[in-house]
């Protein structure tokens, strides 16, 4: 969950770590630290301290670093509390390692303890410290690589680390374990960090650890092996994003630019997955044999967040589409819960990072138990991918805003596009059912951008009822995860309680809860259960409670029942949850700038859970 940077070469490296570090503020942090190997010194030179790297900026300002080789560090608290003692890189006893390390050691208090015992002295309350120390009883009259192996070997949990000592400063140590982390190729340089947006200034040609690896990096070579000494040859993959997509462009916020990116994202990964002729969907990367998909029996969806409800979607979407049972697990339940699969199950993993700890557990399980795993991501060769059977690549470019848009809509798009497919296999070419549905899914990104261009209305009912201290979010039918999503984006930003129903719920429980002080938004768009949300709608109208409405265009009546409705295009209620979407992210947005709140790193979140 927290950020990784190494940089080796002929440049300085304070520069190159401090902007890794600025890509990496996405993923959540409350502490940031630096250290390089001080070319004039022989020494490491370490800069650390709570709070933003713009604190760590002006730290630095006043005392630089020198050095050709370092690591930096965005730090979320786990073990000990934010502060600058805490805070990464963590030194060994003599000041001649250091470390940077995300992820959790499970063993750390009883490794520590017989550290302690051995004379090693502990400054922080952290896990990590441990694997320093453990480094440093190690680094005697062996490589570094050496003594970071035998290191460990020792340890239990998940970790990716950097490593640099000042006795062997033409080194860069990388390991990874259960926590993602990339090696790029650089022009006599070479690069570290746990996510590739860090690295989108200075290279392209990157390559992805997998779990039990570990990468020395010098300037001109980057060689993999095994933690247990066995070399791993592997080419690098070549990063199609630009720097550009990764930066604000001028948009206040990193949230609202990728909810206005949506119907490029959209028109994007339609004009990929659907052939010329506009009949047919295919999908290059699958891998899993058409024939193992057509035996396809039922399909049980996996995912964590707003990518669980994406699956929620999807549920309603291949049953549907393509009348085949399917369930949809928490993936963290679904690690756990011993469930019951077959030869003929198809298991969907849906993660935007594809380093979800909880959902790679799940697709690990799954596999265990003889099922094929279908990874949705888009995040190219992440451990998810690598860990299952098939992908199919959502193409939603980076996603920086932690509160994630662009890409649930990306893999609303990928499931009906499945959906399609599916069908297709089955010997459905010439079905004009298919037609049609291409054709509805066609018009959704015109359908997205007259959404967007009413902004402005949508941004004036959002601050007139900024004030509200609960929001009630209600849908049917395949509406209803986007309840789910509406609530879970205000929330995730703006802090505001918000909870997501089933409309037809309401009446067992949450009616109670209706009065002039909650908002209650209401999904009541043109749909075959459009009457029974209606009567809904008027239980809350008598009780009183403050109705926000989105409904579909042309619906005259809806003004008698509340004054505050955003209307959106008329969609087959089928693809409504696209364009429903729009309106929930500005919603929750323009809530959050209005209360001050943080949009795009908000408190106690991080973009990608790498650990449990």
């Amino acid at each position: 969950m927290c950020g990784i940077v190494g940089y080796i070469g002929e440049k300085e490296a304070q520069p190159i770590l401090l902007s890794g570090l600025r890509r990496l503020e996405y993923r959540g942090y409350d502490s940031s630290g630096i250290c390089t190997v001080s070319s004039d010194k022989n020494a490491i030179s370490l800069r650390k301290l709570p709070g933003k790297i713009k604190d760590l900026e002006r730290l630095i300002h006043k005392n630089p670093l020198s050095g050709n080789v370092g690591l930096a560090h965005n730090r979320w608290a786990t073990h000990g509390a934010p502060n600058q003692t805490n805070a990464h890189p963590h030194l060994d006893c003599k000041g001649e390692i250091a470390i940077v390390h995300n992820g959790i050691i499970e063993n750390y208090a009883k490794l520590k303890q017989g550290l302690i015992k051995e004379g090693h002295r502990f400054s922080s309350q952290t896990d990590t410290e441990v694997i320093v120390h453990l480094i440093e009883k190690y680094y005697r009259n062996i490589p570094l690589e050496e003594a970071v192996r035998k290191a460990l070997l020792k340890l239990e949990g998940s970790f990716a680390i950097g490593v640099i000592s000042k006795r062997e400063p033409d080194k860069l140590i990388g390991a990874r374990l259960g926590s993602p982390l990339v090696a790029a190729v650089g022009n006599n340089e070479n690069f570290l960090a746990s996510d590739v947006p860090a690295l989108l200034d200075f290279a392209k040609d990157v390559i992805f650890l997998n779990d039990k690896e570990m990468a020395v990096l010098t300037r001109d070579t980057i060689k993999l092996s095994e933690l247990s000494g066995r070399a791993v040859k592997r080419s690098p993959t070549r990063i199609t994003w630009s720097a550009s997509e990764a930066q604000k462009q001028g948009w206040p916020h990193f949230m609202l630019k990728e909810i206005n990116e949506q119907p490029k994202v959209l028109e994007n990964i339609l004009s990929q997955r659907i052939k010329k002729d506009k009949r047919r969907v295919f999908f290059e990367e699958l891998k899993i044999k058409e024939k193992e998909l057509c035996s396809v029996k039922n399909i049980t969806i996996i995912a964590c967040g707003t990518a669980y409800h994406a699956g929620l979607c999807g549920k309603y979407i291949l049953e549907r589409v393509c009348r085949i049972p399917v369930n949809v697990d928490l993936s963290s339940e679904f690690r756990y819960r011993d469930a019951i699969l077959s030869k003929n199950t198809l298991v969907v993993a849906i993660s935007q990072s594809g380093e979800t700890a909880d959902t790679l557990a799940a697709a690990k399980e799954a596999r265990r138990k003889k099922a094929s795993v279908l990874a949705i991501c888009n995040v190219l060769g992440s451990t998810l991918v690598r860990e299952s059977d098939g992908v199919i690549y959502t193409h939603a470019g980076p996603e920086i805003g932690v509160a994630s848009t662009k890409a649930y809509t990306a893999q609303l798009a990928v499931l009906y596009l499945l959906a399609i497919y599916l069908v297709q296999l089955k010997g459905a070419q010439a079905n004009p059912t298919i037609s049609r549905l291409i054709t509805a899914l066609r018009l959704c990104p015109a359908l997205m951008k007259k959404v967007l261009k009413a902004q402005g209305s949508i941004k004036s009912w959002a601050r007139k009822h900024s004030n509200f201290g609960s929001f009630l979010f209600l849908g049917r039918n395949i509406n209803y995860p986007s309840a789910l999503e509406g609530a879970l984006k205000l929330k995730e930003i703006s802090y505001i309680p918000a909870e997501g129903y089933a409309a037809g719920e309401m009446k067992h429980g949450p009616i109670a809860l209706i009065d002039e002080y909650r908002a209650v938004v209401c999904i009541a768009t043109e749909s075959v259960l459009y009457e029974k949300m209606i009567s809904n709608i008027q239980e809350i109208h008598s009780r009183r409670g403050k109705l926000m409405i989105i409904a579909s265009e042309g619906n005259k009546k809806i003004k008698d029942l509340s004054q505050e409705v955003i209307f959106i295009p008329k969609i087959n209620e089928l693809f409504s949850p696209l364009i429903a979407a729009l309106p929930l992210q500005l919603l929750a947005y323009h809530v959050a700038v209005k209360r001050g709140c943080n949009v795009d790193q908000p408190r106690n979140l991080a973009k990608s859970v790498t650990v449990e």
